[in-house]
């Protein structure tokens, strides 16, 4: 569950990177503070499945490549804006991947696996950072319910998807498809 962790939203990157190293996720969006526990075993079989399909299509091409947490992406003032979506795809330019820390601006997808004790941080508030930054597309994976929604773009009312989904950034000559039911059947059985 991430939580806020009190009403200071003077907290930077460098007061983050002296925090100790518990397990936990430490996130500043505007120098609030929030605080995710260490992810669960279903939550890590779900993102392994998930970065398998987005890297087995990107292999070899010269569009993405895909990250997962823990990974730096920061906006604006970059000392006080750190996130790690759990899952995202930065954008290559010329082979090249772009300088790390990433930017928003660098990123073609944004993935969070749903945090079961506060829903609101992934569906509203990350949704809403995410994509009012530029980022084209936000999935929001649902272990639970067994379903992802997506985004595409600010303006995107969303939608919920429990058969295939289908991402197909410009440069790529075909879309991925994920069968939902098979990714979440070889995650979790």
């Amino acid at each position: 569950m991430a939580m806020p962790v009190a009403a200071r939203t003077d907290w930077t990157v460098e007061l983050l990177d002296a925090l100790p190293d518990d397990g936990q996720r430490y996130e500043i969006i505007d120098g609030e503070l929030f605080v995710t526990p260490a992810p669960t075993d279903v939550h890590q079989f779900v993102l392994s499945e998930l970065h398998a399909r987005v890297h087995a299509y990107l292999r070899g091409k010269s569009v993405g490549k895909v990250i997962f947490s823990p990974a730096d992406v920061r906006r604006g003032d970059r000392t006080r804006n750190r996130v790690q979506p759990d899952l995202f795809v930065v954008r290559l330019t010329e082979g090249r991947r772009p300088k790390y820390p990433f930017a928003f601006s660098d990123l073609l997808l944004a993935v969070e696996i749903a945090s079961p004790g506060n829903p609101r941080y992934d569906y509203q508030t990350k949704r809403t950072l995410y994509l009012q930054n530029g980022i084209p597309e936000y999935w929001v994976v649902n272990p639970d319910a067994r379903n992802i929604s997506r985004w595409q773009g600010s303006d995107d009312p969303g939608e919920v998807l429990s058969q295939t989904i289908r991402w197909h950034p410009a440069a790529m000559v075909e879309p991925l498809l994920i069968d939902i039911d098979e990714l979440f059947e070889e995650a979790l059985g």
